[in-house]
């Protein structure tokens, strides 16, 4: 599998560009500030066709750039149904005082073709198979997607999630914008991510990628959590 990504704009959330190999299909997830010219660079780079964009939850700083990305590629957009009126309404999930304007009045609106994401849901896209994991907690809608291990030609590959702003190395997302619940993602934490082999690979809305093993032994917010049972366990 071939996964390209970059930190995008001023607020550095990473996107990714995902495709099974170079010059095939590809699928972009969380395209936030300023990251069309990036995604072309690698669109280019390793000639490959989008097909769709993937929104692991609604915050400007993950979905800034999804209407013209949607609408210059001709792709759908995919997100939980407890964000979507993020995409249009952006101030929903920030703390305005009243009169603010957002990022100096910077206004978004949805792509024409949006789709909806379910707890559980395999999407079969670009040649790949990604299972989606409700997430709830930084905001109500967030989701993970986690691709199933495969055989590679130095051996297994590892399952890999891409874990948006549930799950960074060393930290995981705050909870204190609207929306938010500190109680909600250290259940989707137990739920969703301890319950994942340790080899899996996490590739985070910030900051570097890591492991769940690596998080299961040093994240201090994973410390006393256990994992929960849930329907969507592994593949």
């Amino acid at each position: 599998m071939l996964v390209a990504g970059f930190p995008a704009g001023s607020f550095a959330a990473n996107c990714y560009v995902v495709a099974p190999a170079a010059g095939e299909e590809c699928v972009i997830i969380d395209p936030g500030e300023n990251a069309a010219a990036g995604i072309d660079e690698i669109l280019r780079e390793h000639r490959l066709k989008p097909v769709a964009v993937l929104l692991t939850h609604g915050h400007i700083d993950h979905v800034w750039s999804v209407a013209p990305v949607c609408g210059a590629k001709d792709v759908p957009a995919w997100i939980h149904p407890d964000d979507r009126g993020l995409l249009s309404d952006p101030a929903r999930g920030l703390s305005l005082n009243p009169g603010q304007e957002l990022f100096g009045g910077v206004t978004l609106s949805e792509p024409d073709d949006v789709r909806e994401l379910s707890d559980g849901a395999v999407l079969d896209l670009a040649g790949l198979s990604f299972t989606v994991g409700h997430a709830p907690g930084h905001t109500p809608g967030s989701v993970v997607f986690r691709t199933p291990p495969a055989a590679g030609p130095d051996g297994a590959v590892p399952e890999v999630m891409f874990s948006g702003d549930l799950l960074f190395a060393g930290s995981i997302g705050r909870t204190d914008l609207p929306g938010g619940s500190y109680e909600d993602i250290l259940a989707s934490l137990s739920r969703v991510c301890l319950t994942l082999p340790d080899t899996t690979a996490v590739l985070p809305g910030h900051g570097p990628q890591t492991t769940i093993g690596r998080e299961r032994a040093t994240n201090p917010f994973l410390a006393d959590l256990a994992p929960a049972d849930g329907p969507h366990q592994g593949f």
